[in-house]
C-alpha cells in the first residue's frame, strides 16, 4: 500500500466523487482527505466520514494551488457532464478546470494525479464490442461533454512525468447508491410514460458498480509508476443485456417492465428534430430526448478491461445485480426521509 499525507478529491457534491472521498480514509489510514465542490450539500457527510471539507470553485486558479498545497494526490472527479448544453461552459468546467489542477499540482510538487475520463469518446452510433483503449477514436466526438472530456484528459497524459505521475480512467455508466443519473433518469421516463424499447431490445452494454470505479482508483493510486500516463477502460467486467437490466430494476421496485417497442429510426428522427428545436428556439435549456441519449439506450457498447486488469490489478469487487441492490436500498430509505 503505497503511502500518501494528503489526497485531494473533486467534485464531491456529485455522486462519484462524494463515494469516493468517503471511502478513502478506510484505506488510507492517516491520510489527510481533502474533499471539495461548489456545493457544499453534502458537507456533513463527508466530515463524518473523516474528510475535511474546504467549498470552491476551481476554476480560480488560486483556490486550486490553495487546496493543493501539501497534498501528494489528486482525485479528479469534477466534470460538467450532460448530453446537452453550451461549448463554453463545457470547455470551463472540463479543461480549465483541468489545466489548473494540473499546474496547481506541479507546483506544489503533488505526485499522481488520478483523471475520471469518459467511454463516451468511443460512441460513434455503432454497435462495438470489447473496445480497446488503442482502438481509433471516432473522428468526431458524440457531445461537447465527450470533446472537452477528451481534451482535458490528453492534457493529463501529456503531463505525465518523473515528478507527476497521472493516469485517466474511463468507467462505463456508473450505478450504486447515491446514484442521481443513470437509474433515476431511467425511473423518471417511466414514470412519465416515455419509457419505450428502442429497437430490438437486444442491445449489451457494460455497467460499473461506483465500489467498482473506487476499487479501480485505489489501484491507479497503489499502482507502480512505470503503467503511469495511460487511460484505462473500467467496468464490472460482464456486459448485461442493457434492456433486461432496466425492467429487473423496475420489477424489483414493484413497477411492470417495459415492453413497448419502437423502431430505432423513428425514434432518432425525433430526436434530431427535437434537438435542431430547441437549438433554435430553447437553446438554454436540454431537450427531453438526444440522438446520444437514444443511440446509448439502443446500441451495443462493450469494453475490455484486460489492461486495467494486468497493469492497475484491477479486479472488480461488486456484481452487476449488488450494485442494482444497493441502488435499490438507498432509493428507497430516500423515499421514506
Amino acid at each position: 500500500m503505497r503511502q500518501y499525507k494528503k489526497i485531494v478529491v473533486t467534485g464531491t457534491s456529485g455522486f462519484l466523487g462524494s463515494r469516493v472521498a468517503k471511502f478513502l480514509p478506510t484505506v488510507f489510514i492517516g491520510a489527510t482527505i481533502l474533499a471539495t465542490s461548489r456545493k457544499s450539500d453534502k458537507k456533513l457527510a463527508l466530515e463524518q466520514a473523516g474528510c475535511i471539507f474546504i467549498p470552491g470553485d476551481l476554476t480560480d486558479a488560486a483556490f486550486c494551488q490553495q487546496i493543493l498545497a501539501g497534498a501528494d494526490a489528486v482525485v479528479h472527479c469534477a466534470a460538467l457532464s450532460s448530453p446537452w448544453g453550451k461549448r463554453e461552459d463545457f470547455e470551463k468546467a472540463n479543461v480549465t478546470v483541468t489545466q489548473n489542477l494540473l499546474q496547481a499540482a506541479i507546483a506544489e510538487k503533488v505526485s499522481r494525479f488520478v483523471f475520471i475520463s469518459t467511454p463516451s469518446i468511443y460512441f460513434n452510433y455503432t454497435d462495438r464490442f470489447l473496445i480497446s483503449e488503442q482502438e481509433p477514436l471516432p473522428s468526431r466526438m458524440v457531445n461537447e461533454y465527450a470533446a472537452t472530456k477528451l481534451k482535458a484528459e490528453r492534457l493529463v497524459l501529456a503531463a505525465n512525468s518523473d515528478i507527476l505521475e497521472t493516469v485517466a480512467l474511463r468507467p462505463r455508466a456508473i450505478i450504486g447508491a447515491e446514484d442521481t443519473v443513470i437509474f433515476p433518469r431511467v425511473l423518471k421516463a417511466y414514470q412519465e410514460n416515455k419509457l419505450v424499447i428502442i429497437g430490438s431490445g437486444t442491445n449489451k452494454g457494460d455497467i460499473t458498480c461506483v465500489r467498482n470505479v473506487i476499487e479501480a482508483i485505489v489501484c491507479s493510486l497503489n499502482a507502480q509508476k512505470q503503467v503511469m500516463g495511460q487511460a484505462y477502460n473500467v467496468s464490472n467486467d460482464e456486459p448485461v443485456v442493457l434492456w433486461e437490466v432496466l425492467n429487473n430494476l423496475l420489477q424489483q421496485l414493484g413497477l411492470k417492465p417495459v415492453t413497448r417497442k419502437l423502431p430505432y429510426w423513428i425514434v432518432m428522427t425525433a430526436a434530431w428534430i427535437t434537438e435542431q428545436r430547441y437549438k433554435w428556439f430553447k437553446p438554454n435549456e436540454e431537450p427531453p430526448i438526444t440522438q446520444h441519449g437514444i443511440g446509448s439506450l439502443a446500441r451495443s457498447m462493450t469494453m475490455d478491461i484486460s489492461l486495467a486488469k494486468k497493469n492497475l490489478g484491477y479486479k472488480p469487487v461488486q456484481s452487476t445485480q449488488e450494485g442494482i441492490n444497493e441502488f435499490i436500498e438507498w432509493y428507497k430509505s430516500q423515499k421514506t426521509v
